[in-house]
């Protein structure tokens, strides 16, 4: 696992090829899981969530069963495409997606993966982006810190990470 995020963190801090579009060639989705690895935390086999959701690997809802388990390898490829599908879900909310940082792509995604699309979509970040406030979108991350009607310790700390590192690609 670890040699897993060390490798992806050396492909998403890499220095950015930059296409015709003025689109960057290094991931934001490979910086978006160096963040969810340690976020989501690794379980192979499957558990209850906070919220009583049948999970496994890192924080992966869709399809699973109580007793479903998996090996490292298969939840990193796992994380890996499903962080791809979270992206390619929201770019079509969000005007000019290609044209942000790199990291504020990265946190939309982290967000987005734990919070889901539907939400992510119909929040007031989007909003905020959409009108040109990137500023304003990434300090609206702290509101997210909800499971089940409750504030969770462990989501205000992951919004403030994801918050700081959408922060970072204004700087």
């Amino acid at each position: 696992m670890l040699s897993f995020i060390t490798n992806l963190f050396k492909v998403a801090t890499k220095k950015p090829k930059t296409v015709a579009t003025g689109v960057t060639t290094a991931g934001a989705v490979a910086l978006a899981v160096v963040g969810l690895g340690p976020d989501e935390g690794l379980r192979t086999t499957a558990y209850l969530d906070v919220v009583g959701i049948p999970t496994v690997c890192f924080g992966e809802t869709r399809g699973v069963s109580l007793g479903d388990t998996y090996t490292v390898a298969e939840c990193e490829a796992m994380l890996m495409a499903r962080a791809q599908e979270f992206e390619d879900r929201i770019k079509p909310c969000i005007a000019n997606y290609n044209k942000l940082p790199v990291e504020v792509r990265a946190s939309l995604i982290r967000l987005s993966y734990n919070i889901g699309t539907g939400a992510f979509c119909g929040s007031t970040i989007v909003k905020k982006l959409n009108r040109g406030d990137i500023r304003g979108a990434c300090n609206g991350f702290p509101a997210w810190k909800y499971a089940g009607g409750k504030v969770i310790r462990g989501l205000q700390l992951r919004r403030e990470r994801e918050k700081k590192q959408c922060l970072s690609g204004l700087e």
